[in-house]
């Protein structure tokens, strides 16, 4: 008999399958990631109340030089200004009131319900992160690669690869005037939100009513790059073969281009780029690359800069032409 999982409420038998011996049991997050992408970002209120309204030089005063008796012409700067949208991600855990108080712990069961929510809602977040695009799904805010989606730019390093086992390897300078997340005007805080509802009376799929508890959880971000220099993406790295692979001359490439050629910048890669940094680190005669530690984890460093991981950068990207 096909078994049937319920993944829009909790029920008993999924109760049943967390407690053990009379107690709550410690679930084994085997779906939680890491994203370290959103560990470094930085996050400031936007200036408008659903968007973020930024100004960005376009040309300086050349100045003119002179002769005695002869005067210069006038000049002045131009600017153009960008419009940055913000996302809206929300959800609602809905637990029926009886499995709760039925439960060994019912605060704890419920906080644990809780938690999935908020790692399902970072991950979606990241994902959004970099591969969100408001021309598919105008209800979220444009990620990096749709920004950085052609090789001809100039912060786009083309690596060679073809097919369907591409990915990318990304480079960030995170700050005010630099590259940073947004939250709306006047909001009360950034990142995931969960308030609890409490105990409610809700309606089931038949319009028949019960009692449940509740709990809002949302995040309400966007993506604004006030400094174009301070991102780069090396695109089409092929993650199978041996042919146009991770190459760290590309990273070489991308840093000069960027700020103080990199300084405070941070490398992204998913698990194939990092086992690939982390194999090169080990190498003693490798003198781009070393290995140090930063809040108790390893990390490896290319010409002392970290590489960190993000596991929503997929395998299985377009090919960036």
């Amino acid at each position: 008999m096909a078994v049937k999982t319920m993944r829009n409420q909790l029920t008993l038998v999924e109760l049943a399958k967390r407690v053990g011996d009379g107690n709550i049991l410690e679930i084994a997050e085997i779906l939680e990631q890491t994203n370290e992408m959103l560990e470094d970002a930085v996050w400031l209120e936007a200036n408008m109340g659903d968007h973020h309204l930024i100004t960005v030089r376009t040309s300086l005063p050349s100045g003119s030089w002179r002769l005695l008796n002869k005067g210069v012409p006038p000049e002045a700067s131009s600017t153009r200004q960008i419009k940055e949208g913000i996302g809206m991600l929300e959800s609602y855990s809905k637990v029926d009131a009886k499995l709760v108080k039925i439960s060994p712990d019912g605060p704890r069961f419920r906080s644990q319900e809780d938690m999935a929510f908020v790692e399902g809602m970072s991950q979606t977040l990241q994902e959004t992160l970099i591969y969100g695009n408001v021309d598919v799904n105008p209800e979220q805010f444009d990620g990096l690669a749709n920004r950085y989606s052609a090789a001809a730019l100039a912060n786009v390093h083309d690596g060679g690869g073809t097919g369907s086992d591409l990915t990318s390897v990304w480079i960030i300078q995170w700050g005010r005037t630099r590259v940073h997340m947004i939250y709306p005007r006047g909001h009360r805080s950034m990142g995931v939100q969960v308030t609890n509802l409490g105990e409610d009376t809700v309606q089931d799929a038949d319009g028949n009513e019960y009692q449940a508890f509740r709990t809002h959880f949302e995040i309400n971000g966007g993506l604004c790059v006030r400094d174009d220099r301070c991102v780069q993406r090396y695109a089409n790295i092929e993650t199978a073969g041996s042919t146009n692979i991770f190459d760290e001359n590309f990273l070489i490439d991308a840093l000069t281009l960027m700020l103080q050629r990199g300084k405070g910048s941070i490398i992204y890669g998913n698990r194939t780029i990092q086992a690939q940094i982390d194999k090169q680190a080990n190498i003693k005669t490798n003198v781009y690359y070393t290995v140090g530690e930063e809040f108790g984890r390893p990390v490896s460093y290319f010409r002392g800069i970290p590489v960190k991981l993000v596991e929503k950068l997929v395998n299985t990207e377009d090919q960036v032409t």
